[in-house]
Order: C-alpha cells, then structure tokens, then sequence
C-alpha cells in the first residue's frame, strides 16, 4: 500500500512539473542562445513552478535563491529578439514583454525602481461574451523587434506569462518569468516609457489577472500593465 502511494505522490509531481514551464534561453535572430547563458537562472529552473504573489520581490526576475551568472547578449536596436520555453505554453494565458535600462553594468543590476516599460504583449481576443481565445496558449516562444529608437545601452528585458486558467480567485492566476541581459547597439534617442516598477505594477485585482474566464465568457479582455511603447 506504502509502495502504492509513493508511486502515486512521485507520478502527481512528474505530472505537476509537466504542466508548467521555464522560459531559460533568449532568443536572438530567431536563434536560441543556449538555456540559462543570457538569462538568469530562475528559482523554478528544476520545479517549472510559478510565482503567484505579485509582490513578491521575486516578482521582478524569480532568480532570489542563485547568483546573478547570466552573460550579456549583444543585439541592435531593429533586430529581433524573444524567449523560448522549456515546452509548449498550454495554459490559457497571456504575455507581456518588458525592458529595463541598467544604469551600469547590467549583470550586477537588480532592476529595482521604477524603469520597466512594456516592449510586446500577447493579449486574450474576445468577441463580445460569445469565446474567449488565447494566442499566448500552444506555442513555445515569444519574439518582439527591439525598436530602432531604443537608446543604446545594456538592459534587462522580462518575459512575463500570466497562465488565468485558475484566476477566478485573488492569488489564482499564475506568472512564469524570466529575465534576460542584453546589450543593445546602435539604439536612437526614443523615450521609453511610460515607466513602471516591478514589484509594484499590479495589485493582483486587475481585470486581466482575476477573472473566470470560462462563466459568463468575458465580453472583453483588459490586458495588464502600462501601454506597449514602441518607439
């Protein structure tokens, strides 16, 4: 019976980890770089567990329990760059992609304050109460182009991925984070924003982040966070 119920606890973890995600490599000209060499290790890099307190300070990157290793990739302002999971994305959910100017050297940078600003977003599409749908859902990767106004300088560009399967609660929804270094070369002089911190930028009770997606089907869907900047 004891062996019985071991089996189960053992199969009910692998199930567990099998459902959630990491997102470990940054993605560079559609090309991975490699798990963990330009983005920060993670606290769930072995559990693929999320966070769901958003204001936690592992909110900002989920990397509180292993140095800050990641080296720093060099990219131009106009290129194309994204984060790839560690497996498809199957939870209903949406994305939201932020950036962060170091004021230095970005790979000793905690990214505390108010400077993240939204580069890309995968919101939910609805149609008036009749579906709900989620492009976020059943891929595995996230690409956005840098733009080309973007100040040259190093940064710290966050994928955030809120999973609303359980959301019909306060604390349900789920974040799957991750945080890449990045150099950016030949930028502009654009002026992102607008700027927001991280802890700090949601309460939780957003409309996008508590809700029951499956009764009554939202009529529409209020993506979180400030407005994308595109430059």
């Amino acid at each position: 019976m004891l062996s019985k119920s071991l089996a189960a606890i053992v199969l009910s973890l692998a199930t567990l980890v099998h459902c959630h995600y990491t997102f470990p490599a940054l993605l560079v000209g559609g090309q991975s770089t490699g798990d963990w060499v330009n983005v920060r290790r993670t606290n769930n890099y072995n559990s693929n567990g999320p966070i769901t307190d958003v204001s936690s300070a592992d909110f900002r990157c989920y990397n509180s329990q292993g140095a800050r290793s990641a080296t720093t990739a060099r990219v131009s302002a106009g290129s194309r760059i994204g984060f790839k999971a560690n497996q498809g994305v199957y939870h209903q959910s949406v994305t939201n992609i932020y950036m962060a100017r170091a004021p230095g050297d970005v790979s000793s940078w905690d990214g505390s304050g108010n400077v993240w600003f939204k580069v890309h977003e995968v919101p939910a599409v609805t149609n008036g109460g009749s579906s709900i749908s989620f492009p976020a859902m059943n891929v595995d990767k996230y690409e956005f182009t840098i733009p080309s106004s973007l100040p040259s300088g190093q940064y710290l560009v966050r994928v955030e991925n809120i999973a609303v399967h359980g959301a019909s609660s306060f604390g349900g929804a789920q974040f799957y984070i991750s945080c890449a270094q990045v150099e950016v070369t030949g930028g502009g002089n654009g002026n992102p924003g607008p700027l927001v911190a991280i802890p700090g930028v949601y309460t939780g009770r957003e409309p996008g982040i508590m809700l029951n997606i499956y009764y009554p089907v939202p009529a529409n869907y209020v993506m979180p966070g400030p407005a994308v900047w595109r430059g």
